[in-house]
């Protein structure tokens, strides 16, 4: 590398700023905190809508490469595959055409990116870092959405040949670190690194502030999921848990978002005539302490089976905004060990709308501290899960793949 050139990061991923998904955003903050160091260039997939025009841009000192790729709704499986193997295709032929990096790096969405970028690295003779988002195809199958057994062994030995190549493996949590390990990562190759959140830009507020004066929801007891309305969010449990609150006129469930299962339930919600539960859209991320603050309480929920295959990063947006947490979800899962080793909130099992009303309950009730609940977790993503604290581990992670190739 010639001298005082920056190492050059090629960086493999669908969604990207400006989009709206959780790796959007958390790629777009990770390759940001580092491009004072390393000169990244990102090749992601075209954004909906889009004309053609912004296909090469720059953002906060990233260069972004958009390929073509399908940008259908992704609520349908077979849509979903559509856009990733549009993608992949793409992907595949402009990451060789770039000037050689120093490393590539990715997150697992879609899931096989890697195999890509796996190719890209040995093409250029670079080490490869994974950060992988989820434990794919086990996820899928566990909620149903992946049956077909010829598929699902094609993708196991797909994510297990780069699982067993990459020069590093980033885990988001420790559960899914021993998943990975035991579908074939070199244990002395895997790094756990949480995501991550902002705590400067997403701060605790009043509960009655003007996002909550315009909802509606000032002076209510406000039970609150913010982010995907998918698959793996058990978000049934929490419509249903509403018809055991039904004499509860002070309270108000509301779900704050987007995804795959947003009209199913709706629909729920009025088959069931659940009236204390409110739809509202995906906030702006410079709304994100005003509408999170809005919450007496955040319900974080995870379906059966999923411990350790999806880590919900939501939880830490929560935390930053000093409010307590409902973890729905196995006991086993990273997201109840945090919030039961802090103190932060409570935990009861997925898919038990009785458990989950009667802690809402006992809270309304003042059986729990709640705001202590809420400063504990505000003080753990300080310590441990603040954007800046992430941004430093994956810079020792790159600086220490990139002094290995040079030896």
């Amino acid at each position: 590398m010639a001298k005082g050139r920056k190492p050059k990061i090629l960086v493999l991923n669908q969604y990207y700023w400006p989009g709206v998904e959780a790796t959007a955003h958390l790629l777009a903050e990770l390759c940001a905190g580092l491009a004072d160091e390393f000169d990244i260039t990102v090749v992601s997939g075209r954004m909906g809508g889009s004309d053609g025009r912004d296909n090469r841009m720059t953002h906060r000192g990233v260069e972004i490469v958009r390929v073509p790729s399908t940008t259908y709704e992704r609520r349908k499986l077979s849509l979903r595959a559509l856009n990733y193997l549009t993608y992949l295709a793409s992907s595949a032929g402009v990451a060789l055409a770039q000037e050689k990096p120093d490393v590539v790096l990715c997150m697992t969405d879609p899931p096989i990116i890697a195999d890509v970028a796996y190719v890209a690295a040995r093409r250029f003779g670079v080490p490869l870092v994974v950060i992988s988002q989820d434990v794919f195809p086990e996820a899928a199958v566990e909620l149903g959405r992946l049956t077909n057994p010829v598929i699902v062994g094609i993708l196991r030995k797909a994510i297990r040949y780069y699982l067993r190549r990459a020069d590093r493996v980033v885990a988001i949590g420790e559960t899914m670190r021993m998943k990975l390990e035991a579908k074939g990562a070199d244990p002395a190759r895997l790094r756990v690194i949480s995501n991550w959140v902002d705590t400067t830009a997403i701060r605790p507020e009043r509960q009655d502030n003007e996002w909550s004066r315009e909802n509606d929801l000032a002076g209510k007891f406000v039970v609150m999921h913010s982010g995907n309305v998918g698959y793996a969010q058990n978000l049934d449990a929490v419509i249903r848990a509403a018809t055991f609150l039904r004499d509860l006129d002070d309270t108000r469930i509301v779900i704050v978002g987007a995804g795959a299962r947003h009209a199913e339930l709706v629909e729920l919600t009025g088959r069931l005539e659940a009236d204390l539960v409110t739809f509202l859209p995906y906030q702006p991320r410079e709304m994100l302490s005003h509408s999170l603050s809005a919450a007496t309480v955040h319900v974080v929920g995870l379906a059966k089976g999923l411990a350790g295959y999806v880590v919900p990063s939501r939880l830490y947006g929560i935390m930053a905004a000093g409010r307590p947490v409902i973890v729905a979800a196995q006991a086993s899962s990273e997201t109840a060990q945090v919030v039961e080793r802090e103190g932060c909130g409570v935990v009861v099992p997925p898919g038990r709308p009785d458990a989950l009303a009667a802690v809402i309950r006992e809270m309304r009730a003042g059986a729990y501290d709640l705001e202590e609940m809420g400063r504990r977790g505000r003080a753990f993503v300080e310590r441990e899960a603040d954007r800046t604290v992430a941004i430093e581990r994956y810079r020792m992670v790159l600086r220490d793949v990139i002094a290995e190739a040079r030896t």
